[in-house]
């Protein structure tokens, strides 16, 4: 018996005039045939440049003329309270614009990708809007919408979109590589709780704990032991596991850098040369 086709819809952001797009990974995740529909009723076949479904990001490409390019915002210098639009194809209904306001900045432990640091936004986000941009009142892209809270299905008005500035930098490395290369330490975290640290007799109470360290992988060679709590990578401060996860994974490969522990009393500076994080493609629900 023949199957039959299943069509899926999503949105995109055009970021080149060479017909480079952003979209999410699970929007073309899995699919055969990919087709862009611009607003002035142009289409064309796209071409997968490389995913990355650590941060959910996903670059096309299309050969057409004449392409609206989107120019790239400050996700940095985003504050709560700052007035985005939301861009999509929400239900596949058409192009469509809806406001809101950033409700919070750096939402993480979602569980919904490896890399999480989203802009949480009220504007409207609703199926077929994933992909698509958040801009702000001038039009410059500072996110890409991914995910929504919700019960129901449709929009609750609490939205996640990843940073622009991190879009940014995954679309560099797979349109340069074909691949995003992050640094590795090879260590089993989790977070320091004012129970753990009391428990520990620790003089700290922000850090993470190591709850294991790979054999022979570059934490252990540094001298790293389970029971040690990472306050700092580099000259980065770390309070929790998604924020030293995001420190060693923007630290190059083969580079020596500087780990602050604390083991026991005794404050500890660690030399760790970094290896590169082995890819863990992620399954999605489709």
């Amino acid at each position: 018996m023949q199957q039959e086709p299943q069509i899926g819809l999503g949105s995109g952001v055009i970021v080149s005039p060479d017909g480079y797009l952003l979209t999410n990974n699970h929007v073309i995740d899995g699919a055969d045939e990919i087709e862009v529909q611009l607003s002035d009723g142009r289409r064309a076949r796209a071409k997968v440049v490389g995913t990355d479904p650590e941060t959910d990001v996903a670059v096309l490409k299309i050969a057409l003329d004449k392409l609206p390019v989107i120019t790239f915002g400050n996700a940095d210098a985003l504050q709560v309270g700052d007035v985005v639009l939301a861009i999509g194809n929400p239900f596949g209904v058409g192009q469509t614009v809806t406001s809101g306001i950033v409700s919070a900045l750096g939402r993480n432990q979602l569980g919904i990708n490896t890399f999480e640091n989203f802009i949480q936004t009220d504007a409207a986000i609703n199926p077929g809007n994933s992909g698509g941009a958040l801009v702000d009142a001038n039009g410059n892209l500072l996110g890409i919408n991914t995910a929504i809270y919700s019960r129901s299905g449709g929009s609750l008005g609490i939205g996640f979109a990843i940073p622009v500035s991190t879009a940014q930098q995954v679309m560099e490395g797979l349109i340069k590589d074909g691949r995003v290369t992050r640094g590795w330490i090879g260590v089993e975290p989790r977070d320091l709780t004012p129970e753990l640290a009391e428990t520990l007799k620790l003089p700290i109470k922000e850090g993470v704990l190591i709850t294991g360290v790979l054999q022979e992988g570059p934490a252990s060679v540094s001298g790293m032991q389970p029971g040690d709590v990472v306050t700092r990578v580099a000259d980065v401060p770390v309070s929790n596991t998604s924020q030293l996860l995001t420190a060693v994974a923007a630290l190059k490969p083969q580079a020596a850098t500087v780990i602050a522990v604390q083991r026991g009393s005794k404050a500890l500076d660690l030399k760790v040369t970094v290896g590169q994080r082995p890819a863990t493609p992620i399954r999605r629900e489709r």
